[in-house]
């Protein structure tokens, strides 16, 4: 696994060197890097989706964080908060009308 600001942002987070609300401060002023995945409008094309292999990993994305999760190196607690830190950051991004669709 390759370095960047989240996954660095975790070791401090699991190290104690930073606090989850610091972690989660960070994770608000940041801006998150898009999904490989294109959006879907109908029944269909999320069927057609749902069949398709997963995109690889984005690094430096919120994959960084479900990949800590899943490896047990951080908590449900702690996905959760980190989680909603990003939500408000891909919000705040949509609503300044900064790439992503707000729906």
């Amino acid at each position: 696994m390759s370095s960047t600001e989240v996954t660095d942002l975790l070791v401090a987070l699991r190290a104690g060197s930073v606090s989850l609300d610091e972690v989660a401060r960070r994770f608000r002023e940041r801006v998150w890097p898009e999904a490989g995945v294109p959006e879907t409008h109908t029944y269909l094309e999320l069927a057609a989706a749902a069949q398709q292999d997963p995109e690889p990993d984005v690094p430096g994305s919120f994959d960084d964080v479900l990949a800590a999760y899943d490896r047990g190196e951080i908590t449900w607690e702690q996905y959760r908060t980190l989680a909603h830190a990003a939500a408000d950051a891909i919000n705040a991004e949509a609503a300044e009308g900064r790439g992503r669709s707000a729906t």
